[in-house]
């Protein structure tokens, strides 16, 4: 089966509540839109059910350029993972 499109799960998401497309997909802008700012100021951005979203600092570390061999240094960076929650866990496996 192939992966699920925005306007397919916009149609879905309408059709299983008795709302239209536009409120659906504006429900879905603000809930995004909320996401990207609370992880942003608080570090992280929990969807109970599915998962957490959690900012996090990687240190600097040495790493290797594949192609010739020769270490290289990846410096520190900010990055954004998403942690599944087990009840997803538990139903999708």
């Amino acid at each position: 089966m192939a992966k699920m499109t925005k306007s397919q799960l916009m149609e879905a998401l309408a059709s299983k509540t008795g709302h239209t497309k536009k409120d659906v997909a504006a429900f879905l802008e603000a809930l995004v839109a909320l996401a990207y700012s609370q992880t942003k100021s608080s570090g992280e951005f929990s969807l109970p059910g599915l998962g957490k979203l959690v900012k996090k600092h990687r240190a600097a570390r040495m790493g290797r350029n594949p192609a010739t061999g020769q270490e290289i240094s990846i410096p520190a960076k900010t990055v954004v993972k998403f942690r599944v929650a087990k009840a997803a866990k538990d139903c999708i496996l």
